[in-house]
């Protein structure tokens, strides 16, 4: 992904509210498969990292990306962005 493509989803973000929190649990399957869904549904997330999780939001992006091959967008404080292509009929076309 090109920096360009990064600050275009970046911006697309940036009016989103988290739908994604990881919690005292960490990343769990329970989780992947919520994000998956997500991920399928709206092809970019925002997520966030509570105080009482085990790991932090690099962390938990990385693992997350990494379970449901999305793509790690921002990782800003406790706030993450993900994003993944639709398989079928992508709504969001990247530059």
């Amino acid at each position: 992904m090109t920096s360009k493509q990064r600050a275009y989803l970046r911006g697309l973000a940036n009016t989103m509210e988290p739908i994604v929190h990881v919690g005292k649990d960490g990343v769990n399957e329970n989780m992947i498969k919520q994000v998956s869904d997500a991920l399928e549904a709206r092809e970019i997330i925002k997520g966030t990292v509570l105080q009482n999780s085990p790991m932090n939001a690099r962390e938990a992006i990385t693992a997350l990306c990494e379970k449901t091959n999305a793509e790690p967008v921002q990782c800003i404080g406790s706030r993450f962005v993900m994003y993944r292509a639709r398989k079928k009929d992508p709504k969001i076309v990247l530059p």
